[in-house]
């Protein structure tokens, strides 16, 4: 029988967003962290209400239970213009802090996911460091700081070094390459190569993946529905296109890539899989634990 893995070990890192998710759908057994997907900034520091409360809730109570971490991911692609504007001015960056600090405490978290999706590099790249060592500063001695950042290049580029020794770990996203680069294997190796040349950590790496594909960002479960067989293949012919995407077999491959070369899998996102064996996360799960 296959045990768990353990936080301190290997990682698997499923985000669960609130517009996409269905609690008693989620693997919790097969997970070893829960990322709630977002609670959004505002300029000046506060926070949008959250649409479905009762669903956080409701995941650190079955997390809990499971022996899974949860943590909050604040932002998303798309607010970079209020990270930016928060971030630079001293008190609208107290007041992210302690509104985070509040909401993490009301919600008996287990770690803050910073996904502002991209400092700059320069004044912003520094504005998120102090961001970062703020909220590090703030959070409990043995709770989880991380953040999302791109695979490699020049979006990559405002994620200073200095940041390494703040986080528990990067969740890095090895996706959205390009329509039909979606999110191949050779990404994978670049995108580590990247990020440890830059000394980060493999004990701070999680490498990531999609479980929907390119374009259109098809679900993979809508893919499996279409054709079970997509399950074993990379690339399936979906409403008229040709869909780039992971199958199994790649998840395998990645999987033990990450077991080698880092210390977890994170996946966007959990209520874009199967259940059953064509399962994704299963997949993930069971070569994490082999």
């Amino acid at each position: 029988m296959t045990s768990k893995p353990s936080p301190a070990s290997f990682r698997i890192i499923g985000y669960t967003p609130e517009w996409d998710t269905v609690v008693n759908e989620i693997q919790f057994d097969k997970l070893t962290h829960i990322n709630y997907a977002f609670l959004l900034p505002k300029p000046d520091g506060y926070f949008e209400d959250l649409e479905h409360p009762e669903k956080l809730k409701e995941i650190v109570s079955e997390g809990h239970a499971h022996g899974v971490q949860v943590l909050i991911s604040i932002g998303g692609w798309g607010y970079d213009e209020q990270f930016e504007a928060l971030a630079a001015d001293p008190e609208s960056r107290d007041t992210f802090v302690q509104g985070a600090m509040r909401f993490f405490n009301d919600y008996a978290l287990d770690g803050i996911d910073i996904d502002w999706e991209y400092p700059e590099p320069g004044a912003s790249s520094q504005n998120y460091l102090t961001l970062m060592r703020a909220l590090r500063n703030a959070l409990p001695a043995g709770k989880l700081l991380t953040s999302a950042v791109v695979s490699k290049g020049r979006l990559a580029e405002g994620i200073p070094a200095e940041v390494f020794p703040i986080v528990d770990f990067l969740n890095i996203m090895v996706y959205d390459n390009s329509e039909t680069d979606h999110s191949p294997y050779w990404l994978a190796e670049d995108a580590l190569d990247y990020w440890q040349a830059r000394g980060l950590p493999l004990e701070k790496t999680i490498l990531g993946v999609p479980f929907y594909g390119r374009p259109d960002g098809v679900a993979y479960h809508d893919l499996i529905q279409a054709d079970p067989a997509s399950a074993n293949r990379d690339i399936s012919d979906y409403a008229g296109k040709k869909i780039y995407y992971n199958g199994i077999p790649t998840m395998q491959r990645k999987t033990e890539l990450a077991l080698k070369r880092a210390s977890g899998i994170m996946i966007w996102e959990l209520a874009q899989d199967t259940t059953g064996e064509s399962s994704l996360l299963r997949a993930i799960y069971e070569s994490a634990t082999k």
